[in-house]
């Protein structure tokens, strides 16, 4: 009799069903059925994140021509009240099996973030990030500045995109696009854009938190938490503040 050890580890070999697994499916052990228990767990996930992968390419494909290049745009950072709104740029191959997994960076794990920044940059045909300042935020508004971050993104791509994809926003460029709400959920492209603009923005934040230390910024990344709102009381407002966001305005008008 095959032993129980002996099944999990030719279970963790297998990615698809097997004719063997009808046999398992039989043995009355409790540790087999936990092993198989597992497996289908497992499986499962994997042919969901296979199938959501599939569908984002899908998505993309929409828009593509006879081989035509398409780019995703997304930012990071609208809400904070301290540093730049980073915007990003991708243009994926046709498929890229590469990226299965890549979702929303916001449900990803900065370990995963970190990953698939460097995914992306590897297997992007092209890829650009772009920093836009507080001053320019000040100056625009949030949502121009972000527009505009976006454009530059777009336009600093080695390659010119045939269509364009951008989350939630509508751009001043000269190429055909398309708005898509929630795109980092349906746009394998998007999705790529979010992981560099939100991994670059952290990287930034983190530079910051050494370069003014006390506010946290490595660990809130510039938004209004407890901890930053209470340094600001005591430590008062850095450069890398945005004076039109509440509550560095009233302060910055009080003083």
């Amino acid at each position: 009799m095959t032993t129980i050890k002996e099944i999990k580890e030719a279970l963790n070999k297998e990615e698809n069903w097997q004719d063997w697994m009808d046999d398992i499916q039989k043995d009355e052990r409790d540790g087999v059925q936990k092993a198989l228990k597992t497996w289908q767990r497992q499986f499962e996930k994997r042919q969901k994140i296979r199938q959501e992968h599939e569908a984002k390419e899908a998505f993309d494909a929409e828009f593509r021509i006879n081989g035509s290049y398409i780019a995703g745009t997304d930012e990071a950072g609208r809400g904070p009240l301290a540093g730049p709104v980073v915007t990003a740029a991708v243009i994926l191959p046709e498929n890229c099996p590469e990226l299965m997994g890549l979702n929303d960076s916001k449900q990803l794990s900065s370990e995963k973030r970190e990953a698939f920044m460097a995914l992306v940059q590897k297997h992007a045909l092209a890829s650009t990030i772009h920093f836009q300042s507080e001053e320019a935020i000040d100056t625009f508004n949030i949502y121009e500045a972000t527009r505009r971050s976006m454009k530059e993104a777009i336009e600093n791509l080695s390659i010119k995109p045939d269509f364009v994809l951008a989350d939630a926003m509508t751009l001043d460029v000269e190429i055909p696009q398309q708005s898509v709400i929630k795109g980092d959920a349906k746009s394998l492209a998007i999705a790529a854009a979010s992981i560099l603009a939100k991994t670059a923005r952290d990287h930034y934040m983190e530079e910051m938190d050494e370069k003014y230390p006390g506010y946290g910024f490595a660990k809130h990344a510039g938004y209004g938490t407890k901890q930053h709102l209470e340094a600001i009381d005591t430590l008062g407002i850095t450069p890398i503040h945005r004076k039109t966001f509440e509550p560095i305005k009233t302060i910055i008008s009080k003083e």
